[in-house]
């Protein structure tokens, strides 16, 4: 079953490249109190996620917030050590949190997946977006195949 407005997340362990190495992150309490602008994408370095989805919220990072988001949160069904890589090489300090989902567990229990096998990827996650409110799906963004238009930053902040 697919996730939906008013569901809740589902209780799922991230995992975020620090200064100290890879550091497990609790789902549940990572989104709890507070509204988050999140963005999946199917692969860090993959085209379209490095030349437009990331870039996009980096750029509007501050102007999200300026309407109410309290972190921007990217992720992708790749490791920390990728992910953190992805973020340095973007510019995302301090703009975009950046969470691994290695082995999709996040993505599955949204059911949110894609097979990206045709490519060498294997089961990744889709192209989303959604705005998290205390854990509670407010706005999901779901692309079509190959598409980039509804999980922008730009749509987002025209739903805030």
């Amino acid at each position: 079953m697919t996730i939906a407005k008013g569901d809740k997340l589902p209780s799922t362990t991230f995992v975020k490249m620090t200064e100290n190495g890879p550091e497990k992150i609790d789902g549940a309490d990572f989104f709890a109190g507070r509204k988050v602008a999140l963005f999946s994408v199917p692969g860090a370095f993959t085209p379209t996620c490095s030349a437009k989805h990331l870039p996009g919220f980096i750029e509007k990072a501050d102007e999200l917030k300026a309407k109410g988001i309290d972190e921007v949160v990217g992720t992708a069904v790749n490791d920390a050590f990728v992910m953190g890589a992805w973020g340095k090489s973007a510019g995302a300090d301090g703009k975009v949190t950046l969470l691994a989902d290695g082995n999709g567990d996040f993505v599955k229990a949204i059911g949110l997946t894609m097979d990206g096998s045709g490519f060498g990827m294997g089961t990744r996650g889709q192209r989303f977006s959604m705005i998290v409110n205390d854990g509670v799906v407010e706005e999901l963004n779901v692309e079509a195949p190959g598409d980039f238009k509804v999980s922008s930053a730009e749509y987002m902040l025209g739903q805030l």
